[in-house]
């Protein structure tokens, strides 16, 4: 489906609210003047309070499994705002909260 394209300025976070971040955005595409980020890398995650019974087990990071699939950067497809991931190591999703609203993908 179309969607808005993921920038490093973004707002991902992953389910339980912790604050994701891109590693590796592209820098020679941009928009908002910020460089779009593909779904190769992973992002980061701070701050997930997640446990079980007790025992911490914070998202750690995000792995993307779905991006654009007619829009490419550095040959590697973009993020869109419904792209999903999966966090590691509890296997739970992510909500993309904001993202720049001026351009579009597939």
């Amino acid at each position: 489906m179309p969607g808005f394209l993921l920038h490093q300025g973004a707002t991902v976070l992953c389910l339980h609210g912790g604050q994701a971040q891109a590693t590796a955005p592209n820098p020679r595409v941009k928009v908002a003047g910020q460089p779009v980020v593909t779904q190769l890398a992973p992002h980061t995650i701070a701050g997930c309070p997640f446990n079980v019974s007790g025992s911490p087990v914070p998202c750690v990071t995000a792995q993307w499994i779905t991006g654009a699939t007619r829009v490419l950067a550095g040959g590697q497809p973009v993020l869109l705002q419904d792209s999903q991931a999966v966090c590691v190591p509890n296997g739970t999703g992510v909500t993309v909260a904001v993202t720049q609203v001026r351009v579009k993908g597939q």
